[in-house]
């Protein structure tokens, strides 16, 4: 099986940076407009299933210009404070049917994407798309 193996270091309050060796990202808690652990899992739920969905379209041969995701997430209040709800949204340009990224976002959601599919099963996910020619 593959591992993965990453490093953070403290780097004073409740901030942590990569390693030396590991991938850049920085984290901090409390500090507005800084990536928290919660945002930095939102971004990777994001990054993945869209990731998927380029990947599934432009395979099909359909031409995709641009994609954005969007992403309401509703947390529960007690702690652990977790995500109860995830909502993405695809904004697609280009001229690929619904059924194409219909089918991408679901092959993503079911099959393809490892974070979606790390996450506690009880998490509600919902997604819908726009496609703009």
């Amino acid at each position: 099986m593959p591992t993965v193996s990453l490093s953070l270091d403290w780097v004073g309050d409740l901030s942590f940076r990569n390693s030396a060796g590991s991938p850049a990202i920085e984290l901090h808690s409390g500090i507005p407009g800084a990536t928290s652990p919660p945002h930095a899992l939102a971004y990777a739920v994001m990054a993945c299933m869209a990731m998927d969905v380029v990947d599934i379209v432009r395979k099909g041969r359909h031409e995709l210009r641009a994609l954005t995701v969007r992403f309401e997430g509703v947390r529960a209040e007690p702690h652990p404070r977790r995500y109860v709800s995830m909502d993405l949204r695809f904004d697609i340009t280009g001229a690929v049917p619904d059924h194409v990224v219909a089918r991408a976002i679901d092959l993503s959601r079911d099959k393809y994407c490892s974070v979606w599919n790390s996450i506690r099963p009880d998490v509600a996910l919902t997604t819908s798309f726009t496609i703009h020619e």
